[in-house]
């Protein structure tokens, strides 16, 4: 670690110090080993205004900044004790929006992912898992869960990198269950400029995945069903799964003219289909409008603050389903459970709040149609009873 003090000629790339005034008074600067810039000295104006100053400023020289209180100090040179001090400092942190390296960790997530993928459409294709190899018979499940999901990131990532907001690979997350997966994720680490980016990063995503979503459901339609085999009809042990199909997956069956369900019990729609219903069942939930989930990014950059508001009514309701199915139906226990459950995240979700741009300057009426246009096609997605499971 090295100290630099303020003025020209400083052996790093950020900003001069003068430059950060009349914003912030700098008093001087520390390059740590990692390329971090600690500068220390004292804001002159509120958090608000001070970020929107100098944020800009600092991202012209490649760094992120924020405003953090800092623990440094030396030894004190009589009695060799340290002595810690607390100062004020912007902290700038390198920018690095493309790809550094070999992403090892998604890579390795990913064919994780793969591979349970595979496991469970081999179940939904009734394939004895006896070898690795058996697994192949759940090729076209796992290509359409994986496709629609890694369509559904792809938006979110390349509008990341047209907004120039510092972005990860997406991140899949691998699940042994009926489904394969809880989906994916991209990390964003930068801060987001204004609410249109807010709303670009937030909406390309849902969209983007959408579309694979109808793609991949228009294939399943076009295939034939399977035969489900006589060892499972006659099982004892076999677990019978009902799925409650969104409106927009029936108004697909119904344009096409094919069946999602068929009255030969001998006979089951092709499992590519229940690769879009995860698609769509997936997209509902991410346009759930609270926290960080995208339907929270894009109700706040469409109503700023007021997006709060909305989150808070969101547990409520979600608890509130999960009520009703659980009290004055006869589904089975894991539908209110899922609400439950994700009324509970939800909560948490409305707790850390939503992702606040730098400048937080309203959006123009195009995006706010889009917006309410996207929400009313999550709503397409949406059934209140997703998946029972009756033994």
């Amino acid at each position: 670690m090295s100290t630099v003090e303020p003025g020209p000629g400083a052996g790093h790339d950020g900003p001069p110090p003068e430059e950060l005034l009349p914003a912030f008074r700098v008093t001087d600067v520390e390059e740590t080993g990692d390329g971090e810039l600690r500068y220390y000295g004292q804001p002159q104006t509120e958090y608000r205004r001070l970020e929107q100053q100098l944020w800009p400023l600092f991202r012209e020289h490649g760094y992120e900044v924020r405003l953090d209180v800092v623990e440094d100090g030396d030894a004190d040179p009589i009695t060799g004790v340290p002595v810690t001090r607390t100062r004020q400092a912007l902290v700038a942190e390198p920018r690095s929006v493309g790809v550094d390296g070999v992403p090892w960790t998604n890579i390795g997530m990913f064919v994780a992912t793969l591979l349970t993928t595979l496991y469970a459409g081999s179940i939904w294709y009734y394939q004895p898992v006896e070898g690795p190899l058996d697994l192949l018979a759940g090729w076209p499940f796992a290509l359409a869960v994986l496709g629609v999901l890694g369509v559904h990131e792809l938006g979110h990532y390349v509008m990341s990198r047209y907004h120039d907001v510092e972005a990860s690979l997406p991140y899949f997350i691998p699940v042994p269950t009926y489904i394969g997966t809880f989906g994916a994720v991209i990390k964003m680490r930068g801060r987001i400029p204004d609410r249109k980016a807010l709303f670009d990063i937030g909406v390309a995503g849902p969209l983007a995945g959408l579309v694979a979503a109808v793609v991949v459901a228009v294939v399943g339609l076009s295939l034939e069903p399977i035969a489900v085999g006589e060892s499972v009809l006659n099982s004892d042990d076999a677990v019978r799964i009902q799925f409650g199909y969104p409106p927009l997956l029936q108004l697909l069956a119904w344009a096409t003219g094919e069946q999602l369900t068929y009255a030969d019990p001998r006979l089951s729609a092709s499992p590519v289909i229940f690769g879009a219903w995860v698609g769509l069942f997936v997209t509902f939930l991410n346009l759930i409008p609270v926290g960080q989930l995208d339907g929270g990014h894009i109700v706040r950059a469409m109503f700023g603050e007021r997006a709060r508001t909305i989150a808070a009514l969101v547990p409520a309701a979600l608890l509130s389903l999960a009520g009703y199915l659980y009290l004055f139906t006869d589904v089975s226990a894991n539908a209110p459970f899922l609400w439950t459950f994700w009324g509970v995240v939800a909560l948490g979700l409305a707790y850390v709040g939503p992702t606040t741009p730098v400048f937080d300057d309203p959006l123009d009426p195009k995006r706010k149609a889009l917006g309410a246009l996207t929400f009313l096609l999550g709503l397409l997605c949406f059934t209140p009873v997703p998946i029972e499971i009756i033994t």
